[in-house]
């Protein structure tokens, strides 16, 4: 029985490695959306594209598999805590209400359990960096607390998302360099509008539960001026990229390596289907291929410079 409610879930996917698992175990695979990889994706490039830009990608091509083992890791616990935090919520938004905590099939103490075993990965991950990157990672933790609220008090959680999931790249950077720069920070703050866009895409899957519910989005918050949003923010984000590449390469051709991803980006903003939650889904897991092309453009820019 309880794998037939799985298969049906609304958030989940029974594929890959997911059918493998005995359902006794399903669950924990599914509150950490290990299913759903494009979280960790996400999650990951900032701090590949830091590592990149910093010139650190092929001598330290080592920290580039840690942060990748990291992000699965803390992406994970990252949604273990959200679903905790928010699971009286969640039942009320019908994507979200078969999670595992929020459905019952999972008890709060278990989910506990599994997010202190996941943090113990990252523990390991965190030693594998040098000081000015591990305290770094270990700041991120007051703002990961912090996010599941913040749809209850802000129209606008994704720019909190924001801080949050481009955080890697104030963890690449300094293990690289040993320190911060002014590159390092219009990195960041690119990123930071990227995530804004991509996530107010993915809250257009669930505007009307969302009302409902009472939960504050800036899909919500923008309205019929989405698109408009989206595009914006995605506009900043490549302004602040180009400015961090002039950083390292004062030459307008470095911002050329930025025209792939910008073409990418505008062509999420110009085919989206706003009313269509599958379009919607579609589109934010799109952003996995706009950070690969980002990291290409970092490693162009670093190996020119």
């Amino acid at each position: 029985m309880a794998s037939e409610v799985e298969e049906n879930l609304p958030d989940s996917e029974l594929r890959g490695a997911a059918r493998l698992l005995p359902a006794s175990l399903r669950s924990y695979w599914f509150l950490a959306r290990f299913d759903r990889p494009i979280g960790s994706w996400l999650l990951f490039w900032p701090g590949a594209w830091a590592i990149a830009l910093a010139g650190g990608a092929a001598r330290r091509w080592d920290l580039v598999l840690w942060l990748g083992l990291g992000a699965i890791a803390m992406r994970g616990a990252g949604c273990v805590y959200n679903d905790i935090v928010d699971r009286d919520l969640d039942r009320k938004v019908a994507r979200t209400a078969d999670r595992p905590l929020a459905s019952g099939r999972l008890s709060l103490k278990a989910a506990w359990a599994f997010l202190c075993l996941l943090c113990l990965v990252g523990l390991v991950v965190l030693l594998q960096f040098n000081p000015p990157a591990a305290m770094s990672a270990l700041a991120s933790l007051f703002a990961v607390a912090l996010y599941p609220f913040m749809k209850r008090i802000t129209w606008w959680p994704q720019a909190w998302l924001g801080l949050v999931f481009s955080w890697g790249a104030l963890v690449g950077w300094p293990a690289i360099t040993g320190g911060f720069a002014p590159t390092l920070w219009l990195l960041y703050a690119g990123s930071v509008f990227w995530v804004i866009g991509y996530d107010t895409i993915y809250a257009l899957q669930d505007i009307e539960d969302d009302a409902l519910a009472g939960v504050k989005s800036s899909a919500r918050a923008l309205g019929r001026n989405v698109r408009a949003g989206i595009a914006l923010c995605y506009a900043v984000a490549i302004a602040c990229w180009a400015a961090a590449f002039w950083e390292v390469r004062p030459q307008l051709l470095s911002t050329a390596a930025l025209l792939p991803v910008s073409i990418h980006l505008l062509w999420q903003v110009a085919a989206l289907v706003a009313a269509d939650p599958a379009d919607a889904l579609a589109k934010f897991r799109a952003n996995r291929f706009a950070g690969l092309l980002m990291f290409l453009a970092c490693l162009v820019v670093s190996s020119t410079a």
